[in-house]
């Protein structure tokens, strides 16, 4: 990454005016009262009943138990009270009302501009209120903005290998034309300081937008929600300081800059952390001594949580992803098509790309109230902490020369820390990790270098889905209903995550009928035991002698390990490596 330099002094413990304190309406009647301990109670409960707390482990243990920790170390607790709102370092909120400004993501590079000004088109006729257009110095924009109308549809270009370039063509093409407020010329912030300025002073010449501080490109590597935030926060600090220093004013400088971050799936993260984004920006600009202003967010539904396997999941993710950017106040969403991960998506995956948004605003009316999650006791708590936690990285990637190497390095550690939780599956990717299906055909897309550009968190288990196992698993179910049961569902599945199929023994009664059955099938040299433990107890010492002396090289048990087999598969294993040496004696 190229290092933005001279960042903020200062911290986020120096006092700061704080917002009026609120009233409170108590709503709740005699009934509906209970405490904490009543909470505790009932959880313990729950939790004894599925063996996840222990008879003698007091009630209060629930919260150790459903407490999860974030990739950025930030415990999140169970339940939300208002004991999480004392000591808090940071204030404000979203004010965006109404609609977001619905924006449709239009790559121009390497495609015939004719064919990417009918995509424009038919967004623009289907709602979009706004494009952003991926181009570079060979793009024809008058071709590609053929019918636009630039004073009523904003123009966001992203032009990184010629900005000025791309720039100057839009603006010729714009010509007298008033230009529709929130365009913006999109000099990427980490550009030379060169093309920063000159693009700047465009802007500034025409009255529109001209910075774009682009936070997914840390998320695309693998970044966390507060390294993301700090890295917006670092580039934004670069961004003023060049400006300033080639003559701009401070409050011109940041009047031309707009943010850009990325929404995923996880609703209440990206909800914290776009409310976060706005209390770090006003620090910074407190800091830097510049009258208050507004963060002007596009938000993108993210990359790396999308799946190329079971595609249609995509729907469903970046419908949660866009509800949140939503909710956190973004002032321009962009919805991703489903279809991304396959190449340049078709007119089916830009259609529901850009209706997701319209559901959301215009049938659940999420866009009705301003900061709808403001005030609960979690999301306020989730947000002093990303905020604390992000202004902790802008500190770390300001000490110094070497500030960029240290952020290559934590983002390193959290993509290994997020790939140990997907390939145990403790992230589970639904249709990928989970409930895979071997026989589904993938909709064919043509071919987008912007497609395979970004690691998505189940690459891992794409690449194992790509190349399937040559031979089935020969499942070696255990007694007459054993082809139905959790261990035999649950080997399947796991097995199938990693494009090995199975071959089931169906209903059998003993040792010579899963024998046969196996050697019916073809003989697979690897067979997985499922059945009870009273089966294993009772006939797998002989079962195990018997298969192998009938083929079998690698015998694996549904459920713990046992004496005399190779392997184990249960809840916990590492799926990834276990199916990579599951593969290797299919082979």
């Amino acid at each position: 990454m190229t290092q933005p330099q001279g960042a903020v002094e200062g911290g986020l413990d120096e006092p700061t005016e704080l917002e009026p304190e609120q009233g409170t309406l108590d709503l709740a009647g005699e009934g509906d009262r209970w405490t904490v301990q009543d909470w505790e109670q009932a959880a313990a409960a729950v939790l004894r009943k599925s063996r996840r707390l222990k008879d003698d482990d007091p009630d209060d243990a629930v919260w150790t138990k459903l407490t999860r920790t974030t990739l950025d170390g930030i415990e999140v607790t169970p339940l939300g009270t208002p004991a999480l709102l004392e000591g808090l370092s940071t204030t404000g909120r979203p004010t965006r009302v109404g609609p977001w400004d619905v924006r449709a993501h239009l790559g121009a590079t390497g495609v015939p501009a004719k064919q990417a000004n009918e995509e424009a088109l038919v967004d623009l006729d289907g709602g979009v209120a706004s494009l952003w257009v991926t181009a570079d110095a060979e793009t024809d924009l008058p071709a590609l903005l053929e019918g636009v109308l630039l004073d009523l549809a904003p123009v966001v270009l992203d032009a990184p290998t010629a900005p000025v370039a791309v720039a100057e063509a839009f603006l010729a093409h714009l010509g007298s034309t008033t230009p529709a407020d929130g365009t913006n010329l999109g000099v990427d912030g980490r550009a030379s300081d060169e093309d920063l300025v000159a693009v700047a002073r465009l802007a500034l010449d025409r009255g529109v937008l001209g910075v774009v501080v682009d936070a997914t490109v840390a998320h695309d590597l693998g970044a966390s929600d507060a390294q993301e935030l700090g890295y917006s926060m670092w580039v934004a600090a670069r961004v003023l300081r060049v400006l300033t220093e080639a003559g701009f004013g401070l409050d011109e400088a940041v009047g031309l800059v707009e943010f850009r971050y990325a929404a995923t799936d996880e609703q209440f993260p990206t909800i914290a952390k776009l409310r976060a984004a706005r209390r770090l920006w006003a620090r910074v600009l407190e800091l830097s001594e510049a009258a208050p202003a507004e963060q002007r967010q596009h938000v993108v539904t993210s990359r790396p949580m999308m799946s190329k396997y079971d595609p249609y999941v995509n729907m469903l993710r970046t419908t949660v992803a866009s509800f949140a950017a939503g909710v956190g106040g973004a002032d321009a969403v962009t919805v991703l098509p489903f279809d991304s991960p396959l190449g340049r998506p078709d007119a089916f995956g830009r259609r529901i790309a850009r209706n997701t948004s319209h559901l959301l605003v215009d049938e659940a009316h999420v866009a009705k109230v301003a900061d709808p999650a403001g005030g609960a006791y979690a999301v306020e708590k989730l947000t002093d902490d990303l905020a604390v936690a992000g202004w902790d990285v802008l500190g770390r990637l300001d000490a110094g020369p070497e500030s960029a190497q240290s952020l290559d390095d934590a983002i390193a550690e959290t993509v290994a820390r997020r790939e140990r939780e997907v390939a145990t599956r403790k992230r589970p990717i639904t249709g990928l990790t989970e409930f895979p299906n071997l026989a589904e055909q993938l909709p064919e897309r043509a071919p987008d270098a912007a497609a395979d550009a970004v690691r998505r968190y189940g690459a891992a288990f794409e690449e194992l889905r790509d190349a399937p196992a040559a031979r089935p698993v020969f499942l070696a179910t255990m007694g007459t209903v054993a082809a139905h049961t959790a261990r035999a569902t649950f080997a399947t599945n796991l097995l199938a995550a990693g494009g090995i199929a199975v071959e089931v023994a169906g209903p059998t009664g003993g040792v010579d009928d899963v024998v046969a059955a196996y050697t019916a099938g073809g003989a697979s040299p690897v067979v997985c035991l499922a059945g009870s433990d009273a089966a294993y107890d009772e006939w797998a010492d002989q079962l195990v002698p018997a298969l192998r002396e009938a083929g079998a090289r690698h015998v694996i048990v549904a459920g713990k390990p046992r004496d005399g087999v190779d392997d184990s598969c249960a809840m916990g294993v590492d799926a990834l490596a276990f199916l990579t040496r599951t593969r290797e004696q299919l082979q």
